[in-house]
């Protein structure tokens, strides 16, 4: 494969659902997450627990998903979940979205001016993987991608950080990173590694065409094989004493500096 010439950067399941079905069921819970998956064609739901508030909050969406749902008292529905999951008197018994390949999701988003995608390098926080799955949607990311390995994977609680966002940003889950990283290049992507030790901030780069931002985990950061694969490598405008946040508060600023870019 011929060298691309680079273009200048200027200054699961938490509790089983007693459904009697497939093992791979799940609960989601909180009025936003389980809304959202109600509205989600590719969403495969099979039991809907709610408060009487809970189903008149979410009168519209259980009518469009021709659910009955199934109306119980708080603490009843608290039983079926983790425990102190907020549930805002809503339960979802669903399963897993169906995988995606990213070459035909990438050629599904062609209509877009440009593409941004996310990918996370072995980020294990369900909190922070879904903190960032909610900032993709907000700044137009087409995919939020993940390692298939030591990284956080669809659940409850990531459903319930990402505030909906999880059936609105496709997850995509990948074996090799790295594999990936060049099958990006190929679809015509510049691979844009965030690093706290880059020489740039991210504030003075010119983030054209389609950007793949790349973030690793809080501490590690993005390992040596991955930083190899990235066109450049740029660092967040923060203070020298303190040159690194948390995972989910350097994607969001990422994101607004990819997707402003050209507005």
């Amino acid at each position: 494969m011929v060298r691309r010439k680079r273009p200048s950067i200027s200054s699961k399941a938490s509790h089983a659902p007693k459904t009697g079905g497939n093992q791979n069921q799940f609960w989601l819970y909180g009025l936003h997450a389980v809304a959202a998956a109600l509205c989600n064609p590719a969403r495969r739901k099979w039991r809907l627990v709610t408060t009487e508030n809970g189903a008149n909050q979410l009168g519209r969406e259980i009518a469009e998903s021709k659910l009955t749902p199934e109306i119980a008292k708080a603490d009843a529905i608290a039983r079926l979940l983790p425990e102190n999951a907020v549930h805002q008197g809503v339960a979802l018994a669903v399963s897993p979205l169906p995988d995606i390949d990213l070459q035909t999701l990438v050629s599904r988003k062609q209509d877009k001016e440009r593409q941004i995608v996310c990918i996370l390098d072995q980020v294990t926080d369900p909190h922070n993987v879904g903190a960032i799955l909610r900032s993709c949607a907000a700044f137009g990311a087409v995919a939020l991608i993940v390692t298939g390995r030591n990284a956080a994977g669809e659940s409850a609680v990531l459903a319930k950080t990402a505030s909906g966002a999880l059936e609105h940003v496709p997850m995509v889950k990948v074996t090799n990173l790295a594999r990936t990283l060049d099958q990006l290049a190929e679809l015509g992507f510049w691979r844009v590694g965030l690093d706290s030790a880059a020489s740039q901030p991210i504030t003075s780069a010119a983030l054209e065409g389609n950007i793949a931002l790349v973030l690793g985990a809080e501490g590690s950061g993005i390992r040596a094989l991955t930083q190899k694969k990235c066109d450049y490598l740029l660092r967040l405008p923060t203070e020298p004493g303190f040159p690194s946040l948390n995972v989910s508060n350097a994607a969001a600023i990422a994101l607004y500096a990819a997707a402003t870019q050209n507005r």
